[in-house]
């Protein structure tokens, strides 16, 4: 019997907000169970990205996600921070694949044969399903994380530099959550000191 060959597809969510950790998901597909409608998840409905969120939980040979920490992003950058999630990830994963497929420019280090493929999140299923669960698993925590600092409105905007979280920032200052070294930040605590 031919032993099959484990693909697993990764990706990352929330590389340009002010605010909360980076995400990353990595998914092995099952081709016994097809899901139909893998897309990038910035390019379909936050419904039909939530339907799809729960299918590849049920359905995916493994999936996995991880973060790392707005503490995390300052200290090492947020490129770095994007690779560490992902490779946190990886390793995560219940199944160990033969091959990881990360969408972008750049690799984690897993130690596994890995490639980058420019827009993979449209053209690989695997990375599809990455950015779907990623994003999906952001979205909630920005939504929770509103509950902490409802006066910073991190259900709207998500912490993306919107005009309505600028003008909160400027009001309130930055929580603990928003990221130190990003250019509004930074100046906003300039200021303060």
């Amino acid at each position: 019997m031919s032993r099959i060959h484990l693909v697993c597809g990764v990706d990352e969510a929330g590389r340009g907000p002010l605010a909360g950790p980076v995400y990353a998901a990595a998914v092995i597909l099952d081709a016994q169970r097809p899901i139909l409608g893998l897309a990038d998840s910035k390019k379909i409905s936050e419904k039909k990205r939530n339907q799809l969120a729960l299918e590849i939980r049920q359905h995916a040979s493994a999936w996995a996600i991880a973060t790392a920490s707005a503490a995390e992003i300052d200290e090492i950058n947020i490129l770095r921070a994007s690779l560490l999630a992902m490779r946190r990830a990886v390793e995560a994963l219940a199944l160990q694949p033969h091959e990881v497929l990360v969408d972008g420019l750049y690799c984690p280090d897993t130690g596994l044969p890995s490639r980058a493929i420019v827009k993979g999140d449209s053209s690989v299923a695997e990375i599809s399903a990455a950015s779907i669960l990623a994003k999906t698993a952001r979205d909630a925590a920005m939504i929770e994380m509103h509950e902490r600092f409802p006066q910073y409105g991190f259900a709207v905007h998500k912490g993306y530099p919107t005009a309505a979280h600028l003008a909160a920032l400027q009001q309130h200052g930055p929580s603990v959550e928003h990221r130190k070294s990003f250019g509004p930040v930074r100046k906003l605590s300039r200021q303060e000191n």
